[in-house]
């Protein structure tokens, strides 16, 4: 386990953590950082000083050049914080079929700094939108948001994996998939065939692992349904999954599109729906021309962190591309997007 200490004092990560969750209850709804600083002994002069803002932020984690190592296959029951993900549990679930409870099985991730190779969000140039880009936001007569990495903390198909048993293998897919290196229904099959998910398995894994939800999303879906903007989830996950998010956040069902996992009579799993069009290359452009052809918008934006998100940008799809990087930066998607993001705040200020 790497240690932090640049004329500091010498602690593990997970020494820091472990400290910080065994503080009084009243003590414990500090954010992580001022858990971390105040176990260094740094005072709050020193930070103000030092310019370090609020690790509610994956900016911070971009300007303090820490790249978090995650076991993506191990994350959810992992006692570190994503960035962004400190308050993921906030919302209360709703889904009358789920309770929303913690893990029973908890384990420390590794975290490291890698002062060598960093990202910086000087790098970008559309972190700050232009006025075009803001005009087509505040003119939308709907919004497309991807749900793994974006709505949701994790990616779906990776924790029922995990949760199956073979979540190492499938996160290595899921990673392609995303950089967009191989065909996205090539790597669907293949995630699938590796661990061949039977229906009591998911529902067992929904029960027991119920979606995450990203700091900032409600409070963002609220005010566009407040302003008359219809949203929907388009993703390459599956139904059975995302449905229950949808309920959690006032979505109609109807307004989703995904993919669809199929199981015998005997609940055996036998595939997915090669007819949805999330399940292959261009499906989610495929989705948003749909959207906007059957309703007419005016303007329409998609909101994801992927490279099929960023396939939704084209002529009669989506108009804007916002990329947001809360959870995963995609440094070669990033680049493309119109406007590049990290916190759900910053387009809620916006409208």
């Amino acid at each position: 386990m790497t240690s932090i200490g640049v004329g500091l004092k010498r602690r593990t990560i997970e020494e820091a953590w472990l400290a910080h969750i065994s503080l009084p209850r009243v003590r414990q709804r500090r954010t992580f950082e001022e858990a971390w600083f105040a176990h260094l002994e740094i005072d709050r002069s020193q930070r103000i000083e030092e310019k370090i803002p609020s690790s509610n932020s994956m900016a911070w984690l971009v300007s303090a050049r820490a790249n978090p190592i995650y076991s993506s296959h191990n994350l959810r029951r992992s006692l570190l914080p994503r960035p962004m993900a400190s308050r993921a549990l906030e919302i209360p679930y709703k889904h009358p079929a789920i309770a929303l409870r913690p893990s029973k099985s908890l384990s420390l991730v590794a975290a490291s700094l890698q002062p060598s190779k960093t990202i910086s969000a000087g790098q970008f140039g559309n972190t700050v939108p232009t006025e075009d880009v803001l005009n087509i936001w505040r003119s939308a007569g709907a919004v497309c948001f991807d749900v793994d990495s974006t709505v949701c903390l994790d990616e779906g198909i990776d924790e029922l994996a995990d949760f199956c048993g073979a979540g190492k293998a499938v996160a290595e897919w899921t990673t392609k998939a995303m950089s967009g290196s191989v065909p996205f229904e090539e790597a669907l099959a293949a995630r699938l065939s590796l661990f061949n998910p039977s229906l009591s398995q998911v529902q067992e894994f929904l029960d027991k692992r119920p979606p995450r939800i990203s700091p900032g999303i409600a409070g963002l879906i609220k005010k566009l349904m407040a302003n008359n903007i219809d949203v929907y989830l388009i993703s390459g996950g599956f139904r059975q999954m995302i449905n229950p998010v949808a309920l959690q956040l006032g979505i109609p069902l109807e307004n989703i599109f995904a993919n669809q996992l199929l199981f015998g009579s005997s609940g055996e799993f036998i595939g997915f729906d090669a007819k949805e069009p999330t399940s292959r290359s261009g499906g989610k452009a495929t989705a948003v021309q749909q959207i906007r052809k059957v309703h007419n918008y005016k303007a329409l934006v998609m909101i994801g962190d992927g490279a099929t998100d960023l396939e939704a940008r084209k002529p009669g799809g989506a108009d804007l591309f916002i990329c947001y990087a809360g959870v995963q930066l995609r440094e070669a998607v990033a680049l493309k997007a119109d406007w590049l993001i990290f916190d759900f705040e910053e387009l809620i200020t916006s409208l």
